[in-house]
């Protein structure tokens, strides 16, 4: 194929065009693999005072919870919450017939965090960001879990 017929040009991402090809790749992989069935979600944590410690962002796709964004409050560590957050996370998982979760960190003790919370690596990038590692977990584990726990709830 001969490229000097092709021009190639840097669109921002929200153009139409960017979208007509999201949505044609979209459409290959669902024939192939069957529609994302895309569902988003947040689990937050409050402290006595209402106010929000902690929390979990993510999105359910193919049957796998994706853990976007988990974050505790520095004056809620230490605690258990990360503990209960993550915990949370798995039962949700279980009630929407979830496979797996996966996640990633490019903190080391994240990383160790999951680990000891039966998550495995599956993959990294070295050097990403620059002078650190980004690391990808995952727990696939689900169908055996009893469920256990979860967070208070909130005060009224």
């Amino acid at each position: 194929m001969d490229d000097s017929i092709f021009s190639i040009e840097l669109a921002p991402r929200e153009s139409s065009e960017a979208q007509t090809l999201g949505q044609a790749l979209g459409a290959e992989v669902a024939a192939e693999f069957g529609p994302r069935d895309e569902q988003t979600f947040a689990l937050l944590a409050r402290d006595s005072k209402g106010l929000v410690v902690g929390g979990v962002n993510g999105v359910i796709h193919w049957r796998w919870l994706y853990v976007a964004q988990f974050y505790v409050a520095p004056q809620a560590r230490g605690g258990g919450l990360g503990c209960a957050l993550l915990e949370r996370a798995k039962n949700f998982a279980c009630e929407t017939n979830c496979v797996g979760i996966y996640l990633d960190t490019f903190s080391e003790a994240a990383c160790a965090f999951y680990q000891r919370r039966g998550f495995e690596i599956s993959g990294r990038i070295d050097n990403f960001p620059p002078g650190a590692t980004r690391t990808f977990l995952s727990l696939s584990e689900l169908a055996a879990r009893p469920s256990r726990g979860s967070l208070r709830p909130a005060h009224t």
